[in-house]
């Protein structure tokens, strides 16, 4: 894929519109994507002896903003919100953006303020898998020869699962990946077995964490370790990790679980199976072999624990090259990330008295205390405790009055044709509330007196849509 040449021809005003700029505010998403945009912009603004501050934020801050600087760029959010409600005459606004436009190409003209908005999905081209915020981010700083800056790009589309789709980077993806090997960066490993944790975990311990379909292995590393003794790939007194396994013994694996899965999934799902288990991965070869920073999922969870934890600053230090005091401040934020997000799970689903309630097309958890910056997180994870078959949704307080609502399904679903983000934009608009986001993970602000509705509505809206 090309970069469309209207499309090249924004990104040459962009440049222009922050050369006549010297107030500058640079607002950002506060997941991996998020993060990875606001660095890249931060390190271009800094090479351009450009000041500037920047901001993480959640969506729900960003209707009708006050514009307090005489340039607005906004990355990884924006297009779906009521960003340029207030401005002033005069002020500039640049939105980087791949979510959903809520406004068009024209809607810039007879304005009394400048307004650029770059968004994929106005030139034809899909933002859930072939470019992100921070992939759009970084073709901003490759205008300005920042190749280098590729790799964070790279980081930016895992985080942002823009490669769960085919198993690999599709679109103008491929083109920042390509930038990165390129750049002497990065290092894939085509059709790779596609499993969490391959340079930092025990394989018995990252295979019970599959749970896009709830297997006998999951959430049972007993199970994992008898299976992995038994395929004659990992043994008791040494234990070994993902990439410690030659591609024979990862070929035992992978027939192993296509076994298992082929005997768990009706018929139809069938054919989906190896996008389940096999996937490129992504080294970061400039980084310490025995670092998470090595493996760009590892690397992208610590973002992401950055960003649910309002520590984005240290995770954006990092990606600007400091791996000394930010990374140990990383490594420690990660680490109490992991306690918050067990102990979450045990309240949710710790018990025999599960906490997860099943309507006829989806099923649901109260989560009232869990943090809202990480309901989303742990929705993701009860998925290894539910029935695959539905989505499964997590609702935590955000006041007294609101609710954040997360959403997370089995891939098969989404690979079945089904956009939740798109439902659930939907239905939230129904209740009084916002809400957006991709195919498999989605979330939405709602009224907290609207629950029941929106939970009714949801059901309803899902009639037809799922399989038995």
């Amino acid at each position: 894929m090309k970069m469309p040449q209207l499309m090249h021809e924004q990104y040459l005003e962009a440049k222009e519109i922050i050369a006549e700029s010297s107030d500058i505010k640079v607002y950002s998403h506060i997941d991996c994507d998020g993060i990875c945009s606001g660095a890249i912009l931060s390190t271009i603004l800094d090479r351009q002896n450009k000041e500037h501050e920047i901001e993480f934020v959640n969506l729900d801050v960003l209707d009708n903003i006050e514009l307090d600087h005489e340039l607005t760029i906004f990355s990884d959010l924006g297009s779906g919100q009521n960003i340029d409600g207030k401005a002033k005459e005069g002020q500039k606004i640049i939105v980087l953006d791949h979510h959903p436009p809520l406004r068009d190409l024209e809607y810039r003209n007879d304005k009394n303020y400048t307004y650029l908005e770059i968004n994929p999905l106005h030139h034809g081209i899909d933002g859930s898998y072939y470019v992100c915020g921070g992939g759009l981010c970084y073709f901003l700083a490759k205008e300005y020869g920042y190749t280098d800056l590729s790799w964070i790009g790279v980081l930016s589309a895992i985080g942002d699962m823009q490669n769960t789709r085919a198993g690999h980077f599709e679109g103008l993806n491929e083109i920042i990946e390509q930038d990165a090997i390129d750049e002497g960066y990065l290092e894939v490993t085509k059709n790779d077995l596609n499993i969490y944790g391959r340079n930092t975990r025990p394989l018995f311990v990252a295979l019970s964490y599959f749970s896009d379909v709830k297997l006998p292995i999951t959430n049972n590393t007993n199970e994992t370790m008898a299976v992995l003794e038994e395929l004659g790939i990992d043994e008791k007194h040494n234990r070994k990790t993902l990439n410690e396994l030659t591609m024979a013994e990862k070929g035992k694996l992978y027939q192993c679980l296509v076994g298992m899965l082929s005997k768990t999934v009706p018929g139809r799902y069938v054919r989906y199976i190896p996008r389940l288990i096999i996937g490129d991965s992504y080294t970061f070869i400039k980084e310490d072999p025995s670092s998470f920073l090595r493996d760009g999922s590892e690397f992208s969870t610590a973002m992401n624990a950055c960003g649910r934890n309002h520590e984005e600053e240290i995770a954006m230090e990092v990606l600007k090259g400091d791996r000394f005091v930010a990374l140990e401040e990383l490594e420690a934020v990660s680490k109490a990330h992991r306690t918050n997000l067990a102990k979450s799970i045990e309240q949710v689903a710790g018990s025999d008295d599960t906490h997860i309630i099943e309507m006829e097309n989806l099923q649901y958890f109260d989560g009232t205390g869990i943090k809202p910056e990480i309901v989303g997180t742990i929705t993701g994870m009860i998925l290894g405790y539910c029935n695959w078959k539905k989505p499964v949704i997590g609702f935590t307080q955000t006041d007294a009055e609101g609710l954040k609502v997360s959403l997370r399904c089995s891939r098969l679903l989404s690979y079945d044709g089904i956009h939740f983000g798109n439902i659930i934009r939907q239905v939230a608009g129904e209740v009084g509330g916002t809400g957006g986001g991709h195919a498999m993970a989605c979330g939405a602000y709602i009224p907290i007196d609207k629950k029941s509705e929106f939970l009714d509505r949801f059901n309803h809206a899902l009639d037809g849509k799922l399989t038995d």
